[in-house]
């Protein structure tokens, strides 16, 4: 079992929820870091329950606070809308009808974000509970992103050799790959690529891969509320039922709080 403690309890934040609130909050910041900076309008569509509660549990105030990059537990949260028309940023929000969130997760929301500069990116995120997210497409390509591992997103030009040099690059800077996923929505357009890698991702290695000639964009991706994967060191204190967690306190001589105070 390699769940959090903290992801039973819930985030510290500003509430209702934390899967209405404190969840749509954190898709809206990792929606923030993929799109085209500065923001002139976002349009939320909301599906399900975030369609029917938006209002009443503060998901349409979270989302404008994430995508002006306020966390969870800032008491500015509660004006977002009045500090997105100080900041310029015009925003709606589209409930969309219950036909159209068959198939999708109950707390699904599409970030459709319109630049300055005229660029056009969108997110569809999910509210797990307890304030965890997950990340199911960008432009309309179908990815997943959890944060168990430090994550690249790079979006790069599908021609021979693109995905080659950034492996490559990964390579000669010492950062080992745990997985890579590359989609693409037609041959010769833009290919999506989502790398997980071992350890913190540098601001010089992420630098390295955005100068390479066929690479788009490039960014790092911080999944807010996620427990990334610990080292090998430390799985000797997880456990999948009572009985192996009663186990691995007997082997370790410890107490279930201590041995829960160690996994986290």
């Amino acid at each position: 079992m390699r769940t959090s403690a903290f992801e039973i309890l819930g985030p510290i934040m500003v509430g209702p929820s934390s899967s209405h609130t404190a969840g749509a909050l954190r898709i809206a910041l990792v929606a923030r870091s993929l799109g085209p900076r500065p923001f002139a309008q976002v349009d939320f569509t909301l599906y399900n329950s975030f369609a029917q509660t938006y209002k009443g549990h503060g998901t349409d105030r979270a989302l404008v606070a994430g995508i002006l990059g306020l966390a969870p537990d800032d008491r500015r949260v509660r004006d977002s809308f009045t500090l997105a028309e100080q900041a310029g940023l015009a925003f709606s929000f589209s409930p969309a009808s219950k036909e159209a969130g068959v198939g999708r997760h109950p707390n699904t929301v599409r970030v459709n974000m319109l630049g300055r500069n005229g660029q056009r990116t969108s997110v569809t995120g999910e509210s797990l509970g307890g304030g965890r997210i997950r990340i199911s497409s960008i432009d309309d390509v179908n990815i997943e992103l959890t944060g168990d591992y430090p994550t690249l997103f790079i979006v790069q030009r599908d021609r021979p050799g693109a995905l080659a040099s950034i492996t490559g690059t990964l390579s000669a800077t010492n950062t080992n790959i745990a997985s890579i996923h590359t989609f693409r929505k037609e041959r010769g357009g833009f290919a999506y690529t989502i790398i997980e890698v071992d350890e913190p991702i540098s601001s010089s290695v992420l630098t390295r891969i955005q100068l390479l000639p066929q690479v788009v964009m490039a960014s790092k991706v911080d999944i807010p509320g996620t427990v990334q994967l610990r080292p090998d060191s430390a799985r000797k204190f997880d456990f999948n039922t009572g009985s192996e967690l009663l186990g691995a306190c007997k082997r370790e001589h410890v107490s279930i709080g201590k041995l829960m105070r160690a996994r986290e």
